[in-house]
């Protein structure tokens, strides 16, 4: 219980994920959700498309637009905002950083295994495996992209093709 009592964090993830399905807990999860929200600055519609093992870091200032898709083991630091004045949002790939105040703009396609840098501001693609920083982002490495998403979620198809 003491993980449920101080991790607002995953209290948060844990109400996101009851209220984005259809469920017997789908109303007071929206309820608990819209709570969160307010208390902790957290705003990321039930309706938004992300994949399992999102790691909320530090929960505070963060806002996803509902049109964004986010993919597998996306770790996202305070003070991100993920949002679009135009149309669509960003796409995320799998096992990405973001680091705290990113700001990720438009319709932009972040790759898998990629790693944001504090403070960027993300208006064009980045590629798979790269680490971008800057303001506009850019690709500085290729070495170690995504090393900080620790504790990845793996689908269990995968674990059974890696024993079989």
């Amino acid at each position: 219980m003491l993980i449920w009592s101080g991790n607002h964090c995953l209290r948060y993830s844990i109400w996101f994920r009851l209220s984005s399905r259809k469920n017997i807990f789908r109303l007071p999860a929206k309820f608990m959700l819209r709570r969160y929200a307010v208390r902790y600055g957290i705003q990321i519609p039930s309706n938004t498309s992300i994949g399992y093992g999102l790691f909320i870091g530090h929960g505070i200032g963060i806002v996803v637009n509902p049109t964004a898709i986010i993919g597998n083991n996306c770790n996202l630091s305070q003070f991100t905002t993920i949002g679009s004045n135009h149309g669509k949002a960003a796409v995320i790939g799998d096992n990405v950083y973001i680091g705290p105040s990113v700001c990720i703009v438009e319709d932009v396609k972040i790759g898998d295994n990629v790693s944001i840098g504090a403070g960027a501001v993300v208006v064009k693609d980045i590629p798979d495996n790269a680490t971008a920083v800057g303001v506009p982002a850019k690709v500085v490495s290729y070495s170690g992209p995504g090393r900080y998403v620790t504790n990845r979620w793996q689908s269990s198809t995968s674990n059974n093709a890696m024993i079989g």
